[in-house]
């Protein structure tokens, strides 16, 4: 029997390829995700299993738990010159936007290894010199009217695709107290939203947790919808917004140990608490257990995505007081005066690797905690 010409398949596949590429929206890539994360009462939920399904850890169950580090200058760059040198690597002395990502999504495959199977991004950065006020660089994916910034969304879509083919989650921010000002009006900000919604949708990524904004409560916003008081109208926008019966979960932080507002509960699907300031673990558990009882709660999951305090060798550290109350924890990692550029997750220039004995103190404890991947 003739074997089929092998020429055929290829060209069909060739052929295939160049009719997605011309469809209305451009390719359809991820018809079909590989990752899907749900929320079932204080849980959260990977492709129908809890996460660290059956898992325990000196006698506490760790299911259903995210424990995550805050990566949020996964796309950053800088688009005002006066300052975009100040972000230059060391070794070439130039700044690179997509270096930045490259390497990034070389390092993910490892994190996941260690057990940790989230990342916060932000897609307007956090502060790139860790604390200290915005000095003048311009990180925002948005143009003033709301758009999103293509290239932007290009290297997003990057991370999120390589996350999807991971099974890890992406805690996806969309504003930050310093960069929220290049918005020109409220009704940009809702634009901002809705598009990334559409986006998303287009994408069909099924492993993103939305946060509003990072630390509503802080006061530099200048937007009233971002603040305490309105940030939950953002936070139901979102969940109003389907797409083949489905919707993204959403919620938004608050600062270093701040409860979150009765409004922010009961629009939330999952609540983030900051443990910045926070030096006494005990403090940690009582804040777990204070937003449990704020008007509005229902199980949820309760969940640190940023908190700046270590100590992980020893028995007690903020990481343990928030496993013992069944809440998530999440690394907050930047690079102090004078420190090595293998420092600092959410300083730039980054380096992603686990290349800082604080980077893998906390990988370590995370593998110790839940087994690793």
């Amino acid at each position: 029997m003739k074997r089929p010409d092998p020429y055929w398949p290829r060209a069909a596949a060739i052929l295939w390829t160049v009719l997605l590429m011309a469809a209305p929206g451009g390719p359809v890539q991820r018809v079909q995700p590989r990752t899907i994360v749900e929320i079932k009462g204080e849980k959260f939920i990977i492709n129908g299993r809890p996460t660290y399904a059956d898992k325990h850890w000196q006698g506490l169950s760790i299911e259903g738990l995210l424990f995550n580090s805050r990566m949020v200058q996964g796309v950053f760059d800088d688009s005002n010159p006066a300052t975009r040198d100040a972000w230059k690597y060391p070794d070439t002395g130039t700044w690179d936007p997509d270096r930045n990502t490259n390497e990034f999504i070389k390092a993910m495959a490892e994190w996941k290894t260690y057990g940790v199977i989230a990342f916060t991004l932000n897609l307007q950065g956090g502060s790139p010199v860790g604390y200290g006020n915005n000095r003048g660089w311009v990180n925002s994916a948005f143009d003033p009217g709301g758009n999103p910034r293509p290239e932007y969304f290009a290297r997003l879509e990057r991370i999120l695709d390589r996350a999807d083919d991971l099974g890890m989650v992406v805690i996806l921010g969309l504003f930050y107290f310093g960069q929220d000002q290049h918005l020109k009006s409220e009704a940009a900000v809702l634009r901002a939203v809705d598009q990334t919604l559409d986006w998303l949708f287009r994408k069909a990524h099924r492993n993103i947790l939305i946060e509003i904004d990072n630390e509503c409560d802080v006061e530099s916003y200048d937007h009233p919808i971002l603040k305490p008081d309105r940030v939950h109208e953002l936070i139901l926008r979102v969940k109003r917004r389907e797409r083949n019966g489905y919707r993204f979960s959403a919620g938004t932080s608050y600062g270093g140990g701040t409860i979150p507002g009765p409004k922010v509960v009961q629009a939330s699907d999952f609540l983030l608490l900051h443990g910045n300031g926070v030096s006494d673990p005990n403090r940690i558990g009582a804040m777990v257990r204070e937003t449990r009882r704020v008007q509005g709660y229902r199980p949820m999951p309760v969940l640190f995505n940023e908190d700046d305090h270590y100590d992980f060798e020893k028995p007690l550290n903020n990481l343990v007081a928030a496993v013992r109350e069944s809440a998530s924890w999440g690394f907050f990692d930047y690079r102090r005066t004078g420190e090595s550029f293998e420092e600092g997750f959410q300083s730039v220039p980054v380096d992603w690797g686990i290349h800082s004995d604080r980077k893998r103190s906390f990988f370590r404890k995370i593998r110790e905690i839940t087994g690793g991947n």
